[in-house]
Protein backbone atom coordinates (compact mmCIF):
# COMPACT_ATOMS: atom_id res chain seq x y z
CA UNK A 1 0.00 0.00 0.00
CA UNK A 2 2.56 2.28 0.60
CA UNK A 3 3.69 2.00 -3.15
CA UNK A 4 0.80 3.35 -4.21
CA UNK A 5 0.46 6.11 -2.19
CA UNK A 6 3.69 7.44 -3.06
CA UNK A 7 2.46 6.63 -6.93
CA UNK A 8 -0.56 8.98 -6.14
CA UNK A 9 1.55 11.56 -3.57
CA UNK A 10 4.46 11.88 -6.18
CA UNK A 11 3.85 15.07 -9.04
CA UNK A 12 3.59 14.02 -12.14
CA UNK A 13 6.50 15.72 -14.49
CA UNK A 14 5.81 17.52 -18.08
CA UNK A 15 3.03 19.19 -20.09
CA UNK A 16 -0.93 18.55 -20.38
CA UNK A 17 -1.83 17.93 -24.07
CA UNK A 18 -3.95 21.42 -23.35
CA UNK A 19 -0.41 23.30 -22.86
CA UNK A 20 1.49 21.79 -25.96
CA UNK A 21 -1.69 22.86 -27.72
CA UNK A 22 -1.54 26.37 -26.42
CA UNK A 23 2.20 26.71 -27.05
CA UNK A 24 1.99 25.00 -30.53
CA UNK A 25 -0.54 27.88 -31.58
CA UNK A 26 1.07 31.08 -30.31
CA UNK A 27 4.09 29.89 -31.96
CA UNK A 28 2.30 29.19 -35.30
CA UNK A 29 1.02 33.08 -34.78
CA UNK A 30 3.95 34.50 -34.29
CA UNK A 31 5.39 32.50 -37.27
CA UNK A 32 2.94 33.82 -39.50
CA UNK A 33 3.72 37.29 -38.19
CA UNK A 34 7.33 37.29 -38.83
CA UNK A 35 6.55 35.45 -42.61
CA UNK A 36 4.08 38.29 -43.21
CA UNK A 37 6.70 40.86 -42.08
CA UNK A 38 9.33 39.68 -44.25
CA UNK A 39 6.96 39.21 -47.18
CA UNK A 40 5.92 42.90 -47.11
CA UNK A 41 9.31 43.65 -46.65
CA UNK A 42 10.31 42.10 -49.93
CA UNK A 43 7.61 43.79 -51.29
CA UNK A 44 8.57 47.08 -50.66
CA UNK A 45 12.24 46.87 -51.62
CA UNK A 46 11.25 45.11 -54.82
CA UNK A 47 9.08 48.19 -55.18
CA UNK A 48 11.63 50.71 -54.43
CA UNK A 49 13.92 48.70 -56.68
CA UNK A 50 11.38 49.44 -59.35
CA UNK A 51 10.65 52.91 -59.00
CA UNK A 52 14.91 53.74 -59.22
CA UNK A 53 14.87 51.56 -62.30
CA UNK A 54 11.66 53.70 -63.73
CA UNK A 55 13.55 57.06 -62.79
CA UNK A 56 16.74 55.67 -64.52
CA UNK A 57 14.66 55.40 -67.48
CA UNK A 58 12.90 58.73 -67.55
CA UNK A 59 16.15 60.31 -66.73
CA UNK A 60 17.51 58.50 -69.92
CA UNK A 61 14.92 59.27 -71.98
CA UNK A 62 14.91 62.88 -71.60
CA UNK A 63 18.50 62.98 -71.78
CA UNK A 64 18.25 61.63 -75.35
CA UNK A 65 15.72 63.74 -76.21
CA UNK A 66 17.47 66.88 -75.45
CA UNK A 67 20.44 65.38 -77.99
CA UNK A 68 18.05 64.20 -80.63
CA UNK A 69 14.48 66.30 -80.68
CA UNK A 70 15.90 69.52 -82.04
CA UNK A 71 17.97 69.52 -85.76
CA UNK A 72 20.76 72.15 -86.07
CA UNK A 73 19.85 74.14 -89.14
CA UNK A 74 20.91 77.14 -91.11
CA UNK A 75 19.14 80.63 -90.18
CA UNK A 76 18.62 82.56 -93.02
CA UNK A 77 21.57 83.28 -94.99
CA UNK A 78 24.00 83.32 -92.58
CA UNK A 79 26.21 80.45 -91.17
CA UNK A 80 25.07 80.77 -87.73
CA UNK A 81 23.49 77.31 -86.27
CA UNK A 82 20.21 77.65 -84.67
CA UNK A 83 17.86 74.77 -82.98
CA UNK A 84 15.41 73.90 -85.71
CA UNK A 85 11.88 72.60 -85.56
CA UNK A 86 11.88 69.69 -83.45
CA UNK A 87 11.40 65.89 -84.66
CA UNK A 88 8.26 63.54 -83.82
CA UNK A 89 10.01 60.71 -82.52
CA UNK A 90 8.71 56.89 -83.20
CA UNK A 91 9.82 53.79 -81.21
CA UNK A 92 13.43 54.71 -80.44
CA UNK A 93 15.62 52.83 -77.94
CA UNK A 94 16.52 53.76 -74.93
CA UNK A 95 20.22 53.41 -74.34
CA UNK A 96 21.03 51.11 -71.21
CA UNK A 97 17.68 49.78 -71.02
CA UNK A 98 17.08 46.57 -73.09
CA UNK A 99 13.37 46.54 -74.37
CA UNK A 100 12.66 49.98 -73.82
CA UNK A 101 11.10 52.22 -76.44
CA UNK A 102 9.89 55.61 -76.49
CA UNK A 103 7.88 57.81 -78.76
CA UNK A 104 7.51 61.78 -78.33
CA UNK A 105 5.64 64.28 -79.73
CA UNK A 106 6.33 68.30 -78.98
CA UNK A 107 4.18 71.42 -79.34
CA UNK A 108 5.03 74.76 -78.89
CA UNK A 109 3.98 75.82 -75.20
CA UNK A 110 5.37 79.13 -74.32
CA UNK A 111 6.95 81.59 -76.39
CA UNK A 112 8.46 84.89 -75.53
CA UNK A 113 9.82 87.01 -78.15
CA UNK A 114 13.13 89.33 -77.83
CA UNK A 115 12.18 92.89 -76.70
CA UNK A 116 13.39 95.56 -78.59
CA UNK A 117 15.69 97.86 -77.17
CA UNK A 118 18.37 99.65 -79.52
CA UNK A 119 20.85 100.13 -76.37
CA UNK A 120 21.47 95.89 -76.25
CA UNK A 121 21.59 93.32 -78.63
CA UNK A 122 18.86 92.03 -79.53
CA UNK A 123 18.07 88.57 -77.17
CA UNK A 124 16.74 85.08 -79.02
CA UNK A 125 13.20 84.27 -78.96
CA UNK A 126 12.70 81.59 -76.03
CA UNK A 127 10.27 78.55 -76.56
CA UNK A 128 9.25 76.12 -74.75
CA UNK A 129 8.04 72.63 -76.25
CA UNK A 130 5.92 70.28 -74.32
CA UNK A 131 6.75 66.95 -75.09
CA UNK A 132 4.50 64.07 -74.81
CA UNK A 133 6.07 60.89 -74.43
CA UNK A 134 4.83 57.26 -74.47
CA UNK A 135 7.47 54.90 -72.99
CA UNK A 136 6.79 50.75 -74.09
CA UNK A 137 8.01 47.97 -72.76
CA UNK A 138 7.21 44.12 -72.16
CA UNK A 139 6.81 42.31 -68.93
CA UNK A 140 5.79 38.75 -68.54
CA UNK A 141 4.83 38.81 -72.16
CA UNK A 142 2.61 41.58 -71.38
CA UNK A 143 2.82 44.81 -73.55
CA UNK A 144 2.84 47.77 -71.28
CA UNK A 145 3.13 51.57 -71.52
CA UNK A 146 3.22 55.18 -69.61
CA UNK A 147 2.94 58.56 -70.77
CA UNK A 148 4.06 61.33 -69.22
CA UNK A 149 5.08 65.07 -70.23
CA UNK A 150 8.01 67.65 -69.97
CA UNK A 151 8.80 70.70 -70.82
CA UNK A 152 11.94 71.42 -73.06
CA UNK A 153 13.28 74.64 -74.48
CA UNK A 154 14.29 74.96 -78.10
CA UNK A 155 17.86 74.35 -77.91
CA UNK A 156 20.67 72.09 -78.63
CA UNK A 157 23.10 71.64 -75.63
CA UNK A 158 26.33 72.63 -76.23
CA UNK A 159 28.17 68.88 -75.58
CA UNK A 160 25.88 67.89 -77.97
CA UNK A 161 26.17 70.99 -80.72
CA UNK A 162 30.02 70.31 -80.78
CA UNK A 163 30.08 66.48 -81.00
CA UNK A 164 27.36 66.75 -83.80
CA UNK A 165 29.65 70.23 -85.66
CA UNK A 166 32.97 68.92 -84.81
CA UNK A 167 33.13 64.54 -84.51
CA UNK A 168 30.39 63.42 -86.89
CA UNK A 169 29.45 66.54 -88.77
CA UNK A 170 26.01 66.21 -88.89
CA UNK A 171 24.05 68.70 -87.86
CA UNK A 172 20.36 66.33 -87.73
CA UNK A 173 21.31 63.41 -85.59
CA UNK A 174 18.07 61.30 -87.15
CA UNK A 175 19.64 61.80 -90.22
CA UNK A 176 21.43 58.17 -90.32
CA UNK A 177 18.44 56.14 -89.08
CA UNK A 178 16.97 53.82 -91.79
CA UNK A 179 14.42 55.26 -94.34
CA UNK A 180 12.03 52.93 -92.70
CA UNK A 181 11.92 53.83 -89.29
CA UNK A 182 12.57 57.65 -89.61
CA UNK A 183 11.02 60.12 -87.67
CA UNK A 184 8.44 62.58 -89.05
CA UNK A 185 9.46 66.08 -88.36
CA UNK A 186 6.58 68.96 -87.15
CA UNK A 187 6.69 72.15 -87.56
CA UNK A 188 5.89 74.55 -84.73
Amino acid sequence: MSSRANKLQRPKSGFTIVEIILAMAILLVGMTSVLGLLSFGAGMARNAQLRSASAASVEAVLADLEEALFPLVREGNSQRLVAGPPHRIEKRAVRGHPGLFYDARASLAYRKLPEADPKQAPSPTLEIYSVEIDMHWETSGQARSRTFRALLPRRVPFGERLRRELVQNDLDPMSSIAPDSKPTKTQP
